[in-house]
Order: C-alpha cells, then structure tokens, then sequence
C-alpha cells in the first residue's frame, strides 16, 4: 500500500509526476500517435463519420503495427510495456480523432484489459496478440436495458451444461461499443442467475447477434448497437477470473477506463480552447477583433485554467497508478489489488475531466456565436460528442456516492499533518490545509450525526466528494508549479503561476459557499462555517488582472500553453 495519502498528509513536489517530467520516449511516443491521428485518421474522419466501418477497422490495424494498443499492456503478455503515463498521452492524443478515439479506447482499456489482467495463460495466448495487433476488434458488453449504473443487477443468465463443458448464455446487452465490428464480447453474466461472472463470447457463436445502429447525440463515427444471447454456448474455458468473481474484474477494468476517458476528455478540452482562441482571434465586431474584448478574455483564462488543473490531475494519478503497477512487479500482487487503491483517484479523474470538458467546449461555442451552432464547423460536434462522458464508465452522480462511500469506510480519525506554509505560493497552501481541515470536520460530523447512509444522504455525498476533488486538484497544480519553480526562473514559470493561484481561490470560494449551504443539514457547530467563511473570503490576488494576464499569453499562444514550449 501507499505511505501517503493526500487527505492526511503533505506531499512534496518530488512525490508527483508532472507533464514537465516526460522523458523522450513519451515525446516520441505523443509524436507518433499525432502523425498517426493527423495523417491517418484525419482524411477518413468524414467517413468514419458516415459509419463506413471498414475504414475504422482499417485503422485499427494500422494502429496495432504502431504499437498504440498494446502500450500500456505488459510486456509478457505481448505489450510494450510503455506504462500508464504513456497510455494516457496516448488517450489525450487520440481524442483529436473523436468516434474514432471511442472505438480505440474500447479496444485499448476495457475491451482488452479484463484478458490481459485476469485472464488465463491459454486466454492470453489465444486473443491477446490479435487484439494488440488490432486484428480483432474487442467489445464490453455490461450494460442491460433494466441496469445501467447498477451492474450487480444484471438479468443475462448463465447455465452450465449437463456435461460441464460449456455455459448457455441468455439476455440483451445495451449500447455496446464497437458491436458492429467486434470481434470478441467481454460479456458479463450470472451463473445460475446469481453468480456474477465474466465470460469471452465470439462473435460468430451461435445465437449471437447485434441490433441496428443506435442514432445518437454526438459519436456518430462509433459504433453502438444492442448484443443478443439466444442459447448462446460458450465454452467454460472462457471464464476470465471465477465464477461469482466478475464484479472483480468489471470494476476494477473500470477504474482504467475512467482515467483513460479522463484522458481523452483532456484532450478535447484542449482542442475546444485552440479553436475557440482561434476564432476569436479571426472575428472582428464592432471593429475590433473578439480577443479583445475583456469577458471573452475572462472565459479564455477560465477555460486554460481548468484545464491546467485537469492536467495536473491526470497525469499525477497516471504516474501515481503506474508507480504502482511497477511496485506490484516486486511484490507479486496482483493487478486488481494494485489498481483497487485508485478507486478514489480515478473517480476523481473522471469526474473532474468530464465536467471540465463540457464546461470548456460550452464555452468554445459561445465565443463562436452563432458559428458555433452550425454544423460545419468542428466546435458544434465536439459539443455534442462530449456530453456522453458524464455518463460512460459510471455516472458523475455515481463516481460521487463511490468516492464518497470509500473514503468514508477507509477513515481513519488519524491526525492531520501539518507544515508551516512558505515560498511564492504561500496563501494558497494555507487554503489547502484550510480545506483539508474542512474535509476531517466534514467527515466528523458526519459520524456524529449518522449520516453516512450515502444512498440516502446523497446531497452530502456529493459535497464530501466536491471537497475531495477541490483537495486534490489543488494540491497537484501547488505541487506541480512548485516543482517547476525549482527547475526554472520565476518568469518563465509565471504563466503556471497564474493559473495556479487563479484556480486555488474561485475553486476554494465555491467549496467555501457549498459548505455554508449544507452547514445546517450536517448539523455542523460554528467552527465548521467560520472554516467554510475563511475560504470565501481570502482572495489577495486581483483576479481581473490575473485573468486577463493568463488570456493574453494563451491568445498569443492560440492555444493552451502551460510552459515555454509546449511538448504536444
């Protein structure tokens, strides 16, 4: 297990990894996957987008020889190896692609995972190498008309034959991505209508089949159709894991995949902004070009702010997730106990990316007027493609309750590490530590109050995590800007700088104003709002200023920037 944990102790700058600590062979590996997207994916994009499928196949394969599916898988399995900070500059990346990037991060993350983590030798040997080379196409087939977020309530059925060898399979399973091409079905269902399990289904078994296409909002590239198990025989070799343990697997494939969408969010965020600047540096109104005018240079910062944070944040936790796949490499645990102690994280992630995205692509469309609401241009479709990520891989409300339920059964009444706040980001440490305060006093009152019945108590859930988050986040672009401080000189950091302090006091006066509105229902005493008051009121920065500081280097820029050179 970890030492540290960041709702109880201080972390040092050396302690996280940070975007500015790529090596080469991460920037090898994002030049490779953007030639890929940009001289590849790109021209067949229109294509994909009308659903001619051969094309994504196409590419899939040729994705395979390059070696972006199998990056992050280990290297006796048949993968590179490459570790979970290259899967996610490979996820950031590819989401330029859009439907495409879908069908890539269904193969990638929790099409090709539950074998590659769980699965038998003889599994690995007989699916893995084609799924890597993108041969066969990889489908997770969990979702069921009657239970979406609520997986343990599934109704596919499984019943063993009379001679043991093979289980029949019976249910519908929908918005399956990548249905209509998929090769092989991660297919979860319950033995004898109790034992949830997770089974390998081919596509070409007996009694399988797909409906039509599913006519979305956004994504019209991908590929979503409902699966249909009529008699379905499947061998019982192609268990993954045991029988009555498939939630084991599920989830914790899940946890991956919520980072890697967290990932590719970040991606798209990033695109949004690009255009949205770009834009506004080409529109002129009323004689003057829009990035001039200051509220569109508010929204600017506000935009590269958050995604400064959101960055922080995924690239922390990926190198966090992948010091600890490297620890279990020396210890012998096994994959679901490793990625089992980022359940908190990648929620958080998820959430964070997500709602990051859908607030920066919202406001991209604004800056574009009405332009943005046509359908020519590329903002109108990122817009609509975004709003499925709050949903995919468990609901935002979901990942919520998870987070907060979790860190409510690991609390411990451990006490509270605290160090004197020094250095250039001296107040906005105080208002970490104030927030991490807020965070114990929550947790304690909580207790005291019962409370904690989260499938009741959802509002306060929701609260605990909303801290949780802000906690984190904060403490990773304090983290992150204080480690490049050390390495380079003030101005050059300046931009960092800015959009660290700019984060640290509105996310904190939005915790601050959320506290005091559940401050009653907690039952909480007086120290609890005078905690939530100081968070509101300590701003000695002049945020106009600081804004309009940050826009002008992003809209010089044309893009997001967070240091002298950008590395993608």
């Amino acid at each position: 297990m970890r030492n540290k944990h960041f709702l109880f102790d201080d972390m040092l700058p050396e302690e996280i990894f940070t975007p500015e600590d790529f090596h080469e062979e991460h920037k090898m590996l994002a030049d490779t996957t953007m030639k890929f997207i940009n001289h590849k994916v790109m021209p067949a994009l229109e294509k994909i987008e009308k659903q001619q499928f051969s094309e994504t196949i196409r590419l899939m394969k040729e994705a395979g020889d390059l070696g972006l599916i199998s990056a992050d898988i280990p290297e006796e399995d048949g993968g590179l190896d490459l570790g979970k900070v290259s899967a996610a500059i490979i996820s950031e990346i590819m989401a330029l692609g859009r439907s495409f990037s879908i069908t890539f991060g269904g193969q990638t993350g929790i099409g090709a995972l539950p074998i590659a983590y769980f699965g038998t030798e003889k599994q690995k040997q007989i699916y893995l190498p084609r799924i890597l080379a993108g041969e066969m196409i990889a489908a997770y087939a969990l979702t069921e008309p009657s239970s979406g977020t609520d997986a343990m309530s599934i109704k596919t059925k499984a019943v063993l034959s009379t001679c043991g060898t093979y289980y029949v399979l019976n249910g519908e399973k929908q918005w399956i991505t990548n249905s209509a091409f998929a090769d092989v079905f991660i297919v979860y269902a319950k033995v004898n209508g109790e034992k949830f399990t997770a089974f390998i289904v081919e596509k070409d078994y007996e009694g399988v089949t797909t409906s039509t296409e599913e006519k979305k909002m956004g994504l019209n590239g991908s590929s979503t159709r409902s699966l249909i198990l009529d008699n379905v025989k499947v061998p019982a070799d192609n268990i993954i894991g045991e029988v009555g343990r498939g939630h084991v697997i599920a989830f914790n494939v899940l946890n991956i995949g919520r980072h890697k969408i967290a990932a590719s969010s970040l991606g798209t965020a990033k695109r949004s902004l690009e255009l949205a600047v770009k834009y506004a540096n080409e529109r002129k109104q009323f004689g003057r070009l829009l990035s001039n005018f200051n509220l569109i240079k508010d929204k600017i910062a506000t935009m590269a702010t958050k995604i400064y944070a959101n960055e922080s944040v995924i690239y922390r936790t990926a190198g966090a997730i992948q010091t600890g796949f490297e620890n279990m490499k020396k210890t012998g645990a096994h994959f679901a106990e490793t990625i089992a102690q980022y359940v908190v994280e990648c929620s958080i992630n998820k959430i964070m990316s997500t709602e990051i995205l859908d607030f920066v692509v919202d406001e991209a469309v604004q800056i574009h007027g009405g332009y943005g609401y046509m359908a020519e241009y590329e903002v109108e479709t990122l817009y609509r493609d975004s709003r499925i990520n709050r949903i995919f891989e468990g609901t935002n409300e979901i990942n919520r309750i998870l987070i907060a339920s979790t860190l409510l059964k690991e609390y411990m009444q451990a006490t509270q590490k605290e160090n004197d706040a020094d250095g250039l980001l001296r107040e906005e440490r105080m208002l970490l530590q104030q927030m991490k305060k807020l965070y114990h006093s929550t947790i304690f009152n909580v207790q005291e109050n019962a409370l904690h019945h989260f499938n009741i108590e959802q509002e306060v859930a929701a609260f605990i995590t909303d801290v949780v988050i802000s906690i984190y986040a904060i403490e990773s672009v304090i983290l992150r800007t204080e480690k490049a401080i050390k390495t380079s000189t003030q101005e050059h950091v300046r931009q960092k700088i800015d959009y660290t302090k700019l984060f640290v006091y509105e996310t904190s006066q939005l915790i601050g104003l959320k506290a005091l509105n559940i401050s009653h229902h907690i039952r909480a005493e007086d120290t609890f709002s005078k905690m939530a008051s100081q968070l509101i009121m300590k701003c000695p920065e002049n945020i106009v200023d600081l804004k309009r500081r940050i826009a002008d280097t992003v809209i010089a820029s044309e893009k997001y920037i967070s240091r002298e050179k950008a590395v993608f």
